[in-house]
């Protein structure tokens, strides 16, 4: 996560703010994420691994949706649904188109800056992304927009690091109309997923996200109280924890 206070996320509070200085009284339409969702049916399976090897005959209707973002950037007067979609969805194409540009690599690790770049520290610091008209980057979107803004763990389940031990890439977009559905959804796979999380009644093996994060997860009780939410076994209040190595390998099917 960078420091700096950025351009991108100065607009970002001014796009999410009551203040109605900050911006047009219009507001700006909702891009249609339909687009990308075709994208996300035809190239994703339902596990979450990823066709690059197809998807790159598709790179440019990939394109064309992250301009629409660009084009209609989030407005205080979209409903918090429609804002915590938007920028999901930008996260996951802008990942996506992150490693079609480079396909193929064994890992988006791959791509971290060498040699180093003053503020751009490793792949997710790279600015990839434009939305109304700023120049921004996964990190941003991540941890200076998703998790202070929505303060919703269940985003951690949603956005996907193109890797192995990520929360699965679902194959359609996130909407405002079902949004609740689709992170409750997401946030039961991942936990029950054995190859993410290893849940027994005495003892828990769990994801590392679990643990870098594991403030998020704690803001109504402890990390095995926000399992039980989901898991279908129920955990101990003093089950062992301990964490998984993370497989950073690509999320691609072979072909």
């Amino acid at each position: 996560m960078t420091c700096r206070l950025s351009v991108f996320f100065l607009f970002a509070l001014a796009s999410c703010t009551s203040n109605p200085d900050l911006y047009s009284e219009k507001k700006t339409p909702v891009p249609n994420h339909l687009a990308f969702s075709k994208l996300l049916n035809q190239f994703v399976d339902s596990t979450g691994m990823v066709n690059y090897h197809d998807f790159l005959s598709e790179q440019s209707s990939l394109e064309n949706y992250l301009m629409s973002l660009d084009s209609f950037p989030p407005n205080n007067e979209w409903s918090e649904d429609e804002q915590k979609a938007y920028w999901i969805n930008a996260y996951n194409a802008a990942t996506i188109q992150l490693i079609l540009e480079n396909y193929p690599l064994k890992s988006i690790r791959d791509l971290h800056p060498t040699p180093y770049i003053p503020f751009v520290n490793t792949v997710w610091h790279i600015e990839n992304i434009t939305i109304g008209g700023k120049k921004g980057s996964l990190d941003q979107i991540e941890h200076e927009i998703l998790r202070p803004r929505f303060n919703d763990p269940r985003v951690h389940f949603a956005i996907n690091c193109a890797s192995y031990s990520c929360p699965r890439l679902k194959n359609e977009a996130y909407f405002a109309e079902k949004l609740d559905e689709q992170l409750e959804e997401q946030a039961e796979y991942f936990i029950n997923n054995p190859l993410k999380n290893s849940l027994s009644t005495e003892s828990v093996e769990i994801s590392p996200i679990f643990n870098w994060f594991g403030g998020d997860f704690k803001e109504k009780g402890s990390i095995i109280q926000f399992l039980n939410t989901y898991s279908h076994v129920k955990i101990d209040d003093r089950a062992k924890v301990s964490f998984k190595e993370y497989d950073w390998r690509l999320n691609a099917t072979a072909h």
